[in-house]
C-alpha cells in the first residue's frame, strides 16, 4: 500500500499501541485499515467509508459522523472506536515483515478483476508478490479426495497453464489444490493461493512446506486477519477469492455438492468462464464436472482448449495494468515473431529493453543495468510478459524468442 499523508484521529478513538511518531504517521493508512477489518459486519458500508475519502486513515478520522454517514452500524462504529490493542499489535507485526502487504479497497493496485465481482474483499491480506494478482490466472479447483487420475489432471493441466506464463489460483487444500500449486511451482511458473484463514496460517498443517513455497514463487491471498483459524462459514466466502482474482475456473473432479462447484458458481454468476473435465460415468467425483457441462461450462480435455479460451480475456487484463501503470499502448499486443526488433516508446522501458538479453537474467542484474528499482522493474515486465515480449523462467527474466 503507497503512504499517504495521514490526518490526526478524534479525540474519541482510542490511541494506538505507544510507538515513535515517525512509525506512528507511516503506519496511520495501516492501523485504519486493521481497524476497519477488526470492525466486521457488512463490507459495503466499510467499502463506502474508503471511497468517500482520500486515504484511510482520513475515513478513520471522519468519526462517528462520517462513519454513520458511510452507512456503518453501531456495533461496527462501536468497534472502530474500542480497537482491541492486540490484534492491532498482532496485524502491524505482520504488515512489518519483509514480502507483506496490505491492500485496501482504495488501493490503486487493488487487483483489478477482484473489483468486479459482487462483493469484493474490503482488504486483503498478501504475502509474497502482490503483482501476481494482477496478473492473468486460471483458478484450477476440485476434490480434497480426488482419484489417481483427477490428481494426475491437476497436474498436467497447471503445469501446461503455467509453462504458458498464466498464473494458476486455488485454495492451498489437500488434493485438486495442492496438486494445482505444486505443478505450477515445478514448471517455474507463478501460483497464487486464497485462504480461509490468516494469511500466516497454513491449512491444512500438512501444507506448511507448500505454504511457504508459494509465498516464494508467488503470492498467499487472505482477506481475515493475521492468525485467524479455520473456520468452516470462511472457506465458501474465500472461494469467491479464487473465482474473482482469475480470469476462468476449471474443475477437474467434484462430487454433486462440494465447495469446486460454489467456485465454479460465483465464477459463472461473476461474468468468466468456467471449465470442466469430463470423466468416468462410474466415479462419483466426476458428477459435478457432468453437471456443469449440462449448464454450460466448456468440456475440455487439454490446457490449449483453456488458454485460447481465455486469451480475449487476458489482452482486457493487460490494457487494465497499462491504465493502472499509464503506460502508452503498442499498436500490437503480441507480436513474438518480431519482439527483437521492437522500439519501445517509453525511455524506462527502452532501458530496460536494451538491458534484457536472450539469456535468461535476475533482477538484481537488470537493476544494476537500468538504474530501475527493482519494484519499477516488476510491474514493467509484467506488462512486457503480458504483451508477449518476455519470458520469465524461475524468477529470470529475457527477451522472448
Amino acid at each position: 500500500m503507497r503512504a499517504r499523508s495521514p490526518e490526526s484521529p478524534p479525540t474519541s478513538i482510542h490511541p494506538f499501541p505507544a510507538r515513535s511518531p515517525a512509525a506512528a504517521a507511516g503506519d496511520a493508512d495501516q492501523d485504519a485499515l486493521l481497524r476497519l477489518a477488526a470492525a466486521g459486519g457488512a463490507a459495503e458500508p466499510r467499502r463506502q467509508l474508503l471511497a468517500s475519502y482520500p486515504s484511510p486513515a482520513a475515513a478513520l478520522a471522519a468519526g462517528p459522523a462520517g462513519w454513520r454517514r458511510a452507512g456503518l452500524d453501531t456495533a461496527q462504529m462501536q468497534a472502530l472506536d474500542r480497537a482491541d490493542a492486540d490484534m492491532l499489535a498482532r496485524g502491524q507485526a505482520w504488515c512489518g515483515e519483509p514480502g507483506h502487504h496490505l491492500l485496501g479497497w482504495q488501493d490503486p493496485d487493488y487487483p483489478a478483476l477482484l473489483r468486479r465481482i459482487a462483493s469484493p474483499p474490503l482488504l486483503l491480506f498478501v504475502a509474497g508478490d502482490p503483482d501476481c494478482l494482477w496478473h492473468p490466472s486460471v483458478a484450477i479447483v476440485g476434490s480434497r479426495s480426488p482419484s489417481a487420475g483427477g490428481r494426475d489432471n491437476a497436474s498436467d493441466f497447471a503445469h501446461a497453464l503455467a509453462a504458458s506464463g498464466l498464473a494458476v489460483t486455488s485454495g492451498l487444500a489437500a488434493g485438486i489444490d495442492t496438486a494445482a500449486h505444486l505443478s505450477a511451482l515445478a514448471a517455474g511458473g507463478r501460483t497464487i493461493a486464497v485462504l480461509g484463514t490468516g494469511a500466516d496460517v497454513p491449512y491444512p498443517r500438512a501444507n506448511a512446506g507448500l505454504h511457504a513455497r508459494v509465498q516464494a514463487h508467488g503470492a498467499i491471498v487472505s482477506e481475515h486477519l493475521p492468525g485467524t483459524q479455520p473456520r468452516r462459514e470462511h472457506f465458501p466466502s474465500r472461494n469467491r477469492i479464487i473465482a474473482g482474482l482469475a480470469l476462468g475456473t476449471l474443475v477437474i473432479e467434484a462430487a454433486a455438492r462440494s465447495g469446486a462447484l460454489i467456485t465454479a458458481r460465483m465464477a459463472a454468476e461473476g461474468g468468466r468462464d468456467v471449465f470442466a473435465v469430463p470423466g468416468s460415468i462410474h466415479n462419483p467425483m466426476a458428477r459435478g464436472c457432468h453437471a456443469l457441462i449440462r449448464e454450460g461450462a466448456g468440456l475440455v480435455e487439454c490446457a490449449t482448449e483453456v488458454i485460447q479460451a481465455l486469451a480475449p480475456a487476458a489482452a482486457e487484463l493487460a490494457e487494465a495494468l497499462r491504465g493502472r501503470l499509464a503506460i502508452p499502448t503498442s499498436d500490437a499486443t503480441v507480436i513474438a515473431s518480431a519482439a527483437s526488433r521492437w522500439t519501445p516508446p517509453d525511455p524506462d522501458y527502452q532501458r530496460l529493453w536494451c538491458a534484457l538479453g536472450h539469456d535468461p537474467t535476475d533482477m538484481d542484474r537488470l537493476v544494476e543495468r537500468t538504474g530501475l528499482t527493482a519494484s519499477e522493474l516488476s510491474s514493467m515486465l509484467l506488462v512486457m510478459e503480458l504483451d508477449g515480449r518476455v519470458d520469465v523462467r524461475h524468477g529470470r527474466y529475457s527477451r522472448k524468442r
